[in-house]
């Protein structure tokens, strides 16, 4: 009964150090809704395509670090292919987050 004990406390203690505990982040997503237009409220919007390899702000192509350049304030309405990968879609969350003015909406 013994080594089954010290057997059951080493694959604890190795299970205990092989994982890791880290804190996963979060991104504030806002979905695309049907809902009542707001007709005094006039706000630049601008319309980003996101695909694995290509973005496109507005019809034309850009690059992230020129996107972050071009949108300051407004809505921006992301639409994403279907190759486009979650990281993808962090990295332009991420690049477009913390603005003031600002609304990132994800449509479906």
């Amino acid at each position: 009964m013994t080594p089954l004990i010290d057997v059951i406390f080493l694959l604890l203690l190795f299970f205990m150090l092989s994982s890791t505990f880290s804190r996963f982040g979060e991104i504030e997503l806002n979905q695309a809704a049907a809902g009542p237009a707001t007709p005094g409220i006039v706000t630049e919007r601008s319309f980003v395509q996101l695909g694995a390899t290509r973005l496109v702000l507005n019809g034309t192509p850009v690059s992230l670090d020129d996107l972050s350049g071009r949108v300051e304030t407004g809505q921006v309405l992301v639409s994403l292919d279907d190759d486009t990968t979650a990281q993808r879609l962090v990295d332009l969350l991420v690049l477009l987050r913390g603005r003031d003015g600002l609304t990132v909406t994800v449509l479906e």
